[in-house]
């Protein structure tokens, strides 16, 4: 296939459902991509529209709030583990989600070259492709091709080898189960509405899905890339999007100086339906460690007043990760993939407290770089397990482990890499000087 050139590229639009940890990176792909000359829209949520739009990305809403479900239920953090009662809870959502979901994807792609789909977006983002005759790519933040040497990180969390057949036994399972969450949206709602055939009882990732593009983005430094991927998956590098404009206050500047770097301890979009207790155990898990610790709120995972408690505690409601984790000695996190990485980039230690999904395999992962400890079960953690860990993390061996990895993982350009691969498929329009713009540059060159 040739090269398509252009001087007035298409909008790029990405699909996006999910949490801060789903929505950042992509926010920065966005902004990767319009930096590069292709004007980008997100569609997401009503709650990420600041985000977005300070991005400098064009926003559409998309009905997924993930924050609201989250506050209407804090029980669901209790049953991430329980993958059949999640299965229900999701299916539930986003069948009613999904009434809104053709005719905010028709506005959203109306007009454009290229459409990503992340995530459980990625139906909706192939629906629209195929009604509009639109190009399509899949962006990853967990790996989800199907493997012999990877097994599915959503359902084995294990970082030792297992059989080949069983690693693909696994992948069809999960296939069944993603398609027991998405079936009733994307066969009883979408495709119906935009006039597509319905996919098979099976659903479309067996066969459709694994033909398309995809990029996934980590670091091979923290999860290489298996060597039975077919082509059209490659992993590029973390996506990171930096809020350079962000300071501490004067009250966390104060607290910072006033002794050692403090270990951070929150848990971002996750929620508790018993924060309260849950912070005590943290908090006498600090005392007993003897540390100073940051504790962020975030949307309910932790309970607390912002401001100094004291010499040893500070609470704040939160910060954005590639500016705070740099001043911390180590984090404490649930180990959601932007989690991770932000706390793999800047080269501390992790003690990672897992809630659901892939986060107990990436906390498997760090553990067998030997940047973090083993995982703590958050529902029968005691604080004594919790400092333990936290004492565990300023071990020299494991400073320096961390140390390496981030210089490792910031030297990569995940972001450059991405739109690199997706040139490479032709899904990106190589951009030609406008001609017309160059003559008038030219000739106003000599006008007083």
């Amino acid at each position: 296939m040739s090269e398509i050139s252009t001087n007035t590229p298409k909008p790029i639009v990405i699909f996006a459902i999910g949490t801060q940890g789903d929505i950042r990176p992509c926010v920065a792909l966005g902004q990767g991509l319009q930096r590069a000359g292709y004007p980008v829209r997100m569609a997401t949520s009503e709650n990420f529209a600041e985000l977005v739009r300070e991005a400098g990305l064009e926003f559409f809403p998309l009905t997924a709030d993930f924050q609201a479900m989250l506050d209407s239920d804090r029980s669901i953090g209790d049953k991430g583990m329980n993958v059949r009662a999640m299965v229900r809870i999701f299916r539930e959502r986003y069948a009613s989600w999904a009434v809104n979901w053709v005719r905010e994807g028709l506005a959203a792609s109306e007009g454009a070259g290229l459409l990503i789909g992340v995530s459980n977006s990625i139906l909706l983002a192939k629906a629209l492709s195929e009604s509009q005759g639109i190009p399509f790519a899949i962006a990853r933040l967990q790996p989800c091709t199907l493997s012999k040497i990877l097994p599915p990180i959503m359902l084995i969390s294990s970082q030792k080898k297992i059989p080949g057949v069983a690693s693909l036994g696994a992948h069809y399972l999960l296939f069944i189960l993603l398609w027991k969450v998405m079936g009733p949206a994307i066969n009883e709602i979408v495709r119906p509405q935009l006039g597509l055939p319905l996919y098979p009882w099976y659903g479309p990732y067996f066969r459709d899905l694994h033909r398309a593009k995809i990029v996934n983005g980590y670091s091979q430094h923290v999860l290489p890339r298996p060597v039975d991927w077919t082509e059209n998956s490659q992993v590029s590098g973390y996506w990171f999007l930096d809020q350079s404009e962000w300071e501490p206050s004067e009250a966390l500047s104060q607290f910072l100086e006033a002794g050692p770097k403090p270990v951070y301890i929150g848990f971002g979009s996750m929620v508790s339906s018993n924060a309260e207790a849950f912070t005590r155990t943290v908090l006498d898990a600090v005392k007993i460690s003897g540390l100073r610790a940051v504790l962020a709120t975030g949307w309910g995972g932790l309970d607390g007043e912002e401001g100094p408690q004291d010499d040893q505690i500070f609470f704040l409601r939160h910060a954005p990760h590639d500016r705070l984790f740099p001043l911390m000695s180590a984090a404490v996190h649930h180990g959601g993939a932007g989690t991770t990485a932000a706390a793999a980039r800047a080269g501390i230690p992790s003690v990672i407290v897992p809630f659901f999904g892939d986060q107990p395999f990436w906390a498997g992962r760090l553990n067998s770089l030997g940047v973090a400890p083993p995982a703590l079960n958050r529902k029968l953690m005691t604080a004594q397990e919790l400092a333990s860990a936290l004492v565990a993390t300023q071990q020299p061996s494991m400073v320096q482990k961390a140390a390496e990895l981030g210089r490792a993982v910031r030297a990569e350009d995940g972001i450059g890499e991405a739109l690199r691969y997706l040139r490479e498929w032709n899904l990106l329009p190589v951009i030609t000087p406008d001609p017309l713009a160059k003559e008038f540059v030219t000739s106003s060159m000599g006008r007083p």
